[in-house]
């Protein structure tokens, strides 16, 4: 079950470039796009006076930080991140919960301070790029899907709204988390795109009936050689 979201606001763009110039090009050339992406590169780069301009053109920003502190560093930046307008964030779940707890409540309390929805607040399981040898080679036990579900509980009992993980743990996650908790999935890759760094991957129309919520698409979209063709084929495949 997934919730009932159009398949234009399903898709995040990932904005997976160096510089202001190219994002918000981008941003101008998917109209038909409500949701992008802003991750570490572009962020050190350009810093959060982006996120104010890319909402000024009218689009949600998703601010994919994965933030993992003390509780107090993290809820802080979180409270930073509403007064942006960071419309998602990510938290890294492995920070306990105290950490997501921190997070959930300063962001909830300045948005009411400020008269604004609150943010939609991710919890990161286990990285795409990771697998169980990666796992075990950090102290952890190797079992991809035990540990996604595991944080993934934390997660919902530490105040998130949703968790970020893999296509390969929709299924479990979901009945995990029950049907109102957000999936976000990166590693979507359109039929015939190329899977590149990410590991554990899925096409569009799969992940979201296995439950998905939101799908994280970068390179398939941004590297096309025309992003706005390539996203509304995302579109039709949902629609389909």
């Amino acid at each position: 079950m997934t919730h009932a979201i159009t398949p234009a606001h399903r898709i995040i763009t990932a904005l997976d470039v160096e510089t202001k110039a190219q994002a918000l090009e981008l941003v101008r050339q998917l109209d038909q796009a409500v949701l992008f992406k802003v991750g570490l590169e572009l962020f050190t780069a350009e810093g959060p006076a982006l996120l104010q301009e890319i909402k000024a053109l009218g689009k949600g920003v998703f601010l994919d930080l994965k933030l993992h502190d003390i509780p107090n560093t993290v809820g802080e930046a979180a409270r930073v991140a509403v007064r942006h307008g960071a419309r998602m964030m990510t938290i890294h779940t492995s920070g306990g919960g105290a950490m997501m707890a921190r997070a959930a409540a300063t962001a909830a309390e300045e948005s009411a301070k400020r008269g604004t929805p609150a943010p939609i607040l991710l919890g990161v399981t286990v990285l795409t790029s990771l697998t169980n040898d990666d796992l075990r080679s950090i102290g952890m036990a190797p079992d991809t899907s035990a540990q996604v579900l595991r944080l993934a509980a934390l997660a919902k009992a530490s105040g998130m709204s949703g968790v970020v993980c893999s296509a390969q743990e929709i299924e479990i996650v979901r009945k995990e988390v029950g049907p109102d908790f957000l999936i976000v999935t990166p590693g979507i890759r359109p039929a015939g795109a190329a899977v590149q760094d990410q590991k554990r991957v899925m096409t569009p129309a799969l992940a979201v009936e296995k439950g998905s919520d939101y799908l994280v698409v970068g390179r398939p979209i941004t590297q096309s050689a025309s992003p706005r063709e390539a996203f509304q084929k995302i579109v039709d495949e949902l629609q389909g």
